[in-house]
């Protein structure tokens, strides 16, 4: 087996590729040989020792990926040898050969790549929460998406097509933005140049929208909640503005939590708003609400609603430079690793 291994906290020069024998499956469950899987901004906090959740290194990390099955476990039966599946486990899953519980592998569509099927679990799944589980997206509604050009932006994107007349809101670099109108986001806003809450507030006659989706944490949640309308919601679902450069900075970090902003129900009810969290590596103890949301999703690809946009298939050799392409924010779309 083959795996990308977290040595040490630090840059990205910190991963290395390491071999081991491969595992083998405990009654009950399955092993994988991985296609392709994805690299998600997690994995890139994890690297600089900024994600709580992840184990400590030397580790690896990684919660999805797509392949062939290869080898059972004694008892298994709703699976077999050659199926072709995605996957989402609780971290291992940037390595060649990953173990898991039949119930965390779904069948890929036909026409679905593995590279597609490594795009799909945590990206589509955190947009597909954020729009219809938290916020309930309705038709003629509109939504601020922050980092629209990224695997999340592009997901609930594209997520948002599937309601009628929703007017979107995209944030990113200008090089982005035709990119990002044929993708259908309505007004992409490049942040480097203008303050995008007063843009918003502009575009809309001083109205708002209903959803704010925003990963950027500390000062830009305070400035989400001004653009909401009556009964709008912010919903965060990451913290980037904590990261900064290839290492961690506690002095920087402390700074942004900070300026988070502090709330109240008593607040929220008087200026009719709400805030929501989604965070998809928090509900393992889930499993029902996991495999609904990715099989709806594997749905909606079948009938031809969505498809990953892959912006690069790194090797796993090439690591490194996969996580300096998304720390640079240069990737528009899913960044992906493949084994060698």
């Amino acid at each position: 087996m083959r795996a990308i291994w977290i040595t040490r906290y630090g840059g990205p020069d910190v991963l290395e590729v390491r071999e081991a024998p491969d595992p083998v499956p405990d009654p009950g469950k399955i092993r994988v040989r991985v296609k392709a899987c994805g690299l998600n901004f997690a994995e890139m906090m994890a690297r600089k020792g900024m994600y709580p959740d992840a184990p400590k290194p030397p580790c690896v990390v990684g919660y999805e990926a797509a392949g062939v099955v290869d080898l059972l476990g004694e008892g298994v039966t709703s699976v077999k040898v050659g199926d072709r599946v995605v996957v989402m486990v609780k971290f291992g899953a940037h390595a060649d050969t990953v173990i898991a519980a039949p119930g965390q592998a779904f069948p890929m569509p036909p026409a679905m790549s593995f590279e597609e099927g490594a795009a799909i679990p945590v990206n589509y799944m955190t947009s597909h929460l954020m729009l219809f589980r938290a916020a309930a997206l309705r038709p003629g509604g509109s939504v601020l998406i922050h980092m629209a050009a990224g695997g999340v932006g592009l997901s609930a994107i594209q997520l948002c097509r599937t309601v009628p007349d929703v007017t979107i809101f995209g944030t990113a670099s200008a090089t982005k933005h035709d990119f990002l109108r044929q993708a259908g986001c309505t007004h992409p806003i490049d942040y480097h140049t203008l303050d995008y809450a007063a843009e918003v507030m502009r575009l809309t006659d001083n109205r708002g929208v209903d959803i704010v989706l925003d990963p950027l944490g500390g000062k830009d949640w305070k400035k989400g909640l001004t653009l909401l309308k009556p009964f709008g919601m912010l919903v965060a679902f990451g913290f980037a503005n904590l990261s900064r450069g290839d290492t961690r900075s506690w002095i920087h970090a402390v700074g942004q939590l900070l300026s988070v902003p502090l709330l109240s129900p008593l607040s929220l009810m008087v200026k009719n708003r709400s805030v929501a969290g989604v965070h998809v590596g928090h509900l393992w103890h889930e499993p029902e609400l996991v495999a609904e949301t990715l099989r709806a999703l594997l749905s909606l690809y079948a009938a031809g609603k969505i498809k990953p946009h892959i912006d690069k298939v790194f090797q796993f050799s090439e690591a490194a430079a996969a996580h300096r392409r998304m720390q640079g924010r240069e990737n528009v779309g899913k960044i992906i690793l493949a084994p060698d």
